[in-house]
């Protein structure tokens, strides 16, 4: 990550005690953003009529719980990390998993360019593989036909990259298939390479003597990685016990599909809650991830790693695709985005794909950690049996009560809760 705009001190005792507003003031105070800011996050902060602007037939906003996870230090900086989910624990394992890195230093995190690729697909083509070699031989000229979409981006300091022609066999067709290679700098790129990729589209189809089907950015953004990786005490995980077994649990995920499923949807309960609180986009992100699970023998595997060092800590790192962006799409639309966007104190789009990385990281050591020890379900629940309560009326000095009597008897069942309740309303 580059250099810290701001100072932050993102270890806050006590955060989850205080009530919203003493939040956002500790926030805005350890992240030098105005107090203000947070109103974005207020219900309401999305009017319908921003709204309608950002999607169709727009007939309302739907919130979702804007938390904030801390403990993290990253590269040496301490950042607080706003997350957007409505699933109970996601938020407070993160934090957990953070100040279990942070005795180890927390996070070192590093990242490619920010280049992204767009397909252009050439079918009815005779001689594909003379094909190939003919969009080749023409590379100057269509690099220079995609860049004058955009000559803005070069002076920037991005632009096009290069051309890459593939032969692509299909059951019953053989393809050429063009990627355009493109830095987009801070943006998440797909207006961009878009733009491009249908610009190039007419005369590729030419030259290699067929005709142009899809032209689109691919969300395989294998070119385009984050990085971060932890080291972990073994005591601060819970002991030796805990620590081996972490490893055991990393090595099921990274052995079965049917375990790396769920291990990987752990990573990106922590990757897709930043991504939305950021207004990126949820969907792209996750269908990198998950294409980028498919090792070179094409098993769907564990995105992270899990091994021990040769003093006995726990080495956790994980590498991602991460095509986020601070400009454009609702990371300038969506008031509430730019307001999270300004608690993390990042810079680049770099920056902001390195931080999701280490967030889905320590989420995923929260959960093998979990597992690995008391099972998921305990704190998981614990959290839960509060949207139980409220979903059956609890108010503010019933809901505590409910809580407790639901962990205490183990039942964290709506019928439960609602006969709680009821002998509380009955004293």
């Amino acid at each position: 990550m580059g250099a810290s705009r701001v100072a932050h001190n993102s270890r806050l005792t006590g955060f989850r005690k205080l009530g919203v507003q003493e939040r956002r003031a500790a926030v805005a105070r350890e992240s030098g953003v105005d107090a203000a800011a947070f109103e974005a996050l207020d219900p309401g902060g999305l009017s319908l009529d921003a709204a309608g602007h950002m999607i169709e037939n727009v007939v309302g906003v739907m919130g979702i719980p804007v938390g904030i996870a801390t403990n993290f230090t990253v590269n040496g900086r301490d950042v607080l990390v706003p997350m957007a989910t409505e699933e109970p624990s996601v938020v407070a394992a993160a934090s957990n998993a953070a100040r279990i890195a942070r005795v180890r230093g927390g996070f070192t995190t590093s990242s490619t360019g920010p280049v992204m690729q767009a397909q252009v697909q050439v079918v009815d083509v005779v001689d594909p593989r003379a094909a190939r070699l003919r969009v080749l031989e023409a590379r100057d000229e269509l690099i220079a036909l995609a860049a004058a979409q955009d000559p803005k981006l070069a002076e920037v300091g991005g632009g096009v990259l290069d051309l890459v022609v593939r032969v692509v066999e299909a059951p019953a067709h053989t393809y050429v298939v063009a990627h355009l290679v493109v830095d987009v700098r801070d943006a998440m790129g797909a207006n961009a390479v878009n733009t491009m990729a249908e610009a190039v589209a007419p005369r590729l189809a030419e030259i290699a003597g067929g005709r142009a089907v899809l032209r689109i950015l691919t969300n395989k953004a294998d070119l385009r990685l984050s990085r971060a990786r932890a080291v972990l005490d073994a005591e601060a995980l819970g002991g030796e016990a805990i620590a081996e077994d972490v490893i055991h649990a990393y090595q099921l995920a990274a052995a079965d599909p049917y375990r790396a499923a769920t291990h990987n949807k752990g990573i990106m309960n922590g990757v897709s809650a930043v991504v939305l609180a950021t207004g990126n986009d949820t969907r792209a992100v996750e269908a990198g991830a998950h294409s980028h699970a498919v090792n070179a023998d094409g098993v769907y595997s564990s995105l992270s790693t899990f091994e021990r060092n040769a003093d006995g800590d726990v080495v956790a790192t994980l590498e991602l695709p991460m095509p986020v962006g601070l400009v454009g799409g609702a990371t300038r639309t969506h008031p509430a985005a730019r307001a999270a966007l300004a608690v993390t104190g990042v810079a680049s789009a770099r920056e902001l794909g390195e931080l999701i990385t280490a967030v889905g990281l320590a989420q995923n050591i929260a959960a093998v950690r979990a597992l690995a020890g008391e099972g998921i379900q305990r704190g998981h629940m614990s959290l839960h049996a509060k949207n139980i309560a409220l979903a059956v009326g609890a108010r503010d000095g019933e809901v505590d009560r409910v809580v407790a009597a639901l962990i205490a008897e183990k039942a964290f069942r709506h019928d439960r809760a609602e006969a709680v309740l009821a002998e509380l309303r009955s004293r």
